[in-house]
């Protein structure tokens, strides 16, 4: 990240602001802090990105957002999973569409989403 010069204190205290506002779905505040510097792909200290979180709150606004911002749909956190099984686990159908029509994996990741949906019962979101 630019740090404009921030510390790097200030630095993760704006990095975590913007995870909370991905995990609260908070999309217009969200999105400034991208337009104003914020690297749309930024991650905390699990490697999870403000789309994993936003997709595994059910935001789909908000997933849908960062994916115009340019967010990577198969960004895989420090456990190896992806938006989409993270949605797929939380029952997000809605945040599961967005993400497969903005093309996302569903063979990557630990489960992968076909597995997950496979195991929450939810093969239905990823047909068709």
């Amino acid at each position: 990240m630019s740090s404009g010069g921030l510390t790097p204190e200030q630095t993760d205290r704006v990095v975590a602001i913007a995870m909370d506002l991905a995990r609260e779905g908070s999309t217009e505040q969200l999105v400034e802090f991208v337009e104003h510097g914020l690297p749309v792909d930024v991650t905390d200290e699990g490697a999870n990105s403000l789309l994993m979180l936003a997709a595994y709150h059910g935001h789909a606004d908000t997933v849908r957002a960062l994916l115009r911002h340019g967010a990577d749909p198969d960004l895989r956190n420090a456990r190896d999973q992806s938006p989409i099984a993270g949605a797929l686990f939380k029952g997000a159908d809605d945040v599961v569409a967005v993400l497969r029509e903005a093309g996302a994996d569903l063979d990557s990741g630990t489960p992968t989403a076909r597995a997950a949906a496979t195991l929450f019962g939810r093969e239905h979101l990823l047909s068709g």
